[in-house]
């Protein structure tokens, strides 16, 4: 009897089974293991404290990043830069579980991936704020897993570990650190609530690294290990107040663990040694090109990292940058930069705390004590930056001297040359990539139609880029001495300019908005409703009797769900939120509102009611 592979049951079952072992032999398996929401506390990493025997042992083979920064410090935008090689500012995915169209021309890395012969699997978080297509993924389900592949196919596989998410530290539980052991951050009150927080922390990044550990016995026992590279990384900071949301360092510099095994060396990094460590800067934009690279794909011109690995791999860049945008229903603007040392912030809405009312961070104990403590004159300078208003412009922070970020250098002279160096890299990173952050959320997916808010952005007679961020900066730099050519900008064609107008008369405060009082007036009938909404708020925070009834009744009108739709409501009911008692029994009226609109995508559902559930509150001073 002849062998069946002498004679093929069909014709180009040899050249399929050649072809298959090909791509197997040329190409290598590539495993991600992440988790969520912690940061560097880990052995690998030189925390002493930290219990991560498996991802210490996989860096004593391969090599650390102590330079790794998400680009956003909360899940789903860090999440949509993963996906897209693409920052959440530029795409229009930074705000915290929304969703936007993809731009065109433009595919998640897994599709170049599968074309490539790769089997890819997810197993299982998504949580982009881009639409996925049925190429993305061969499997993303809790089930997906590489042994599915076809024989010999070689496979790129995720796993992700929710061990170490922040909800995590509620859940009952007996503690294996001890808390008299914990370093309490110079930014948290020293109390004993405060330091279970952090012991627990320790524990479920330890739960981490079991999950990350059983996937790479899971690989050795399938004779695999030597055959895979593997990459071990957290999605932002950690689950702490002031780590997740905040775009400082505690929010977004990660762990970051490679691994080649001895047959796919040639695809490491330059200065890869096992055991080793690697200064260069690498940001979550990075991996997709990076990926990419390994595989032997070209990475596609519009992903805007750099690949720091593989046949593709390019120069670092200097500088890693992350934002901020809208967290839950809780509306801001901030950008970040950093060498590595040093770390820029800029606040485009300093009216606002670092520490805005999120339920979901009020559940940390550690949050309630914090907030109480503060309301209580009990916390010090360090431990009251994060509740305080207005938030300085700028903050520039020496980390080799000031870890936590607590003593702002940004008006020290000594330090002038380091924060124009960064302020310029910033201005220059927002328009090399198009910020789109700068126009309201709702403005954003107007102006962008049924197109994206990438394409929208690259397109300056819809988005002129160049004026509306000089109206941001002028803003909220909040130089009084900048108040009259604010006034003048309520002339501007484009209502974005506009509405920075105004907010920076709000930001300002009552003198800015006396003597902008005309304007701010005229600005409540203003075709936009986004510029009535800020001079409105404007005029009924910081305007005098005169001004409240109109601008309260120009609230009261764009309030509505149902009438307004979701972008407008939420806007205008933010703003009556912020107003406090000054927002009299307007206030009572919207917090009977329903929520009930049309959304934009069933990722919004909650972000009314929240809102809506504050106003139902006792108000806070204004």
């Amino acid at each position: 009897m002849k062998s069946l592979l002498s004679k093929p049951p069909f014709p180009g079952l040899l050249f399929v089974l050649t072809f298959a072992a090909a791509i197997a032999a040329d190409r290598p398996n590539i495993l991600w293991l992440t988790s969520e929401d912690h940061g560097q506390q880990m052995g690998c990493y030189g925390d002493a404290l930290a219990r991560t025997p498996n991802v210490d042992a996989l860096a004593a083979r391969g090599m650390i990043y102590p330079n790794a920064w998400s680009v956003h410090p909360v899940c789903a935008p860090a999440r949509t830069a993963l996906i897209s090689g693409l920052y959440g500012e530029s795409s229009g995915g930074l705000h915290m579980r929304s969703m936007v169209p993809m731009p065109a021309g433009i595919r998640m890395y897994p599709e170049f991936l599968r074309e490539a012969g790769y089997y890819c699997t997810n197993n299982s978080k998504e949580d982009y704020n881009l639409p996925k297509t049925a190429a993305t993924w061969d499997d993303s389900s809790p089930r997906a897993h590489w042994r599915n592949r076809a024989a010999g196919q070689p496979f790129f596989a995720i796993f992700n570990s929710i061990k170490s998410h922040e909800s995590q530290l509620r859940v009952p539980h007996t503690l294996v650190t001890d808390p008299a052991k914990v370093r309490v951050p110079a930014y948290h009150p020293d109390t004993p609530e405060v330091r279970h927080d952090w012991a627990r922390y320790y524990d479920i990044v330890s739960l981490a690294d079991a999950d990350a550990g059983a996937q790479l016995r899971a690989l050795a026992e399938a004779g695999l290990a030597e055959d895979t590279i593997v990459f071990y990384y957290g999605d932002h900071g950690s689950g702490m107040p002031r780590s997740k949301r905040w775009p400082s360092d505690s929010g977004l510099r990660v762990p970051l663990v490679v691994y080649f095994p001895e047959k796919w060396k040639h695809l490491a990094p330059a200065d890869y040694a096992p055991g080793g460590r690697s200064d260069r800067p690498v940001s979550f934009v990075d991996l997709a090109p990076t990926l990419l690279s390994i595989a032997g794909i070209a990475p596609p011109e519009w992903m805007q990292g750099r690949a720091f690995a593989g046949s593709k791999a390019a120069p670092a860049r200097e500088f890693n940058f992350g934002s901020r945008g809208r967290m839950d229903e809780c509306i801001d603007i901030v950008r970040t930069v950093t060498d590595g040392r040093y770390v820029y912030l800029r606040n485009y809405f300093p009216h606002v705390s670092q520490g805005q009312h999120i339920d979901f961070q009020f559940e940390t104990p550690t949050t309630r004590i914090w907030r109480a403590r503060y309301d209580a004159g009990q916390t010090t300078p360090a431990q009251a930056i994060f509740w305080q208003t207005p938030k300085a412009p700028e903050e520039l922070y020496d980390l080799s001297a000031d870890p936590d970020e607590v003593h702002n250098l940004a008006a020290n002279p000594a330090h002038r040359a380091i924060l124009e160096k960064l302020r310029a890299a910033q201005r220059a990173h927002a328009a090399e990539i198009r910020d789109v952050g700068f126009l309201p959320e709702g403005e954003m997916r107007a102006r962008a139609g049924a197109g994206s808010p990438y394409d929208l952005a690259h397109d300056d007679a819809k988005y002129p880029f160049a004026k509306i961020l000089a109206a941001a900066d002028l803003a909220s730099n909040l130089d009084p001495a900048a108040a009259p050519a604010l006034r003048k900008r309520f002339d501007d064609p484009d209502s974005a300019v506009r509405w920075w107008a105004a907010l920076g008369h709000l930001m300002r405060g009552p003198a800015a908005v006396t003597a902008g009082k005309q304007e701010l007036r005229a600005a409540l009938n203003d075709t936009s409703p986004y510029v009535r909404i800020a001079a409105a708020q404007a005029l009924a925070l910081h305007g005098g009797a005169d001004e409240l009834a109109p601008a309260l009744a120009a609230l009261r009108e764009l309030a509505s769900p149902q009438k307004r739709g979701f972008f407008v409501a939420h806007a205008a009911l933010d703003a009556i939120e912020s107003l406090g008692s000054r927002a009299g029994e307007l206030r009572s009226w919207a917090a009977a509102l329903s929520p009930e609109c049309a959304l934009p995508d069933k990722r919004y559902d909650t972000y009314l009611v929240a809102v809506i559930k504050k106003l139902q509150a006792p108000p806070t001073r204004p």
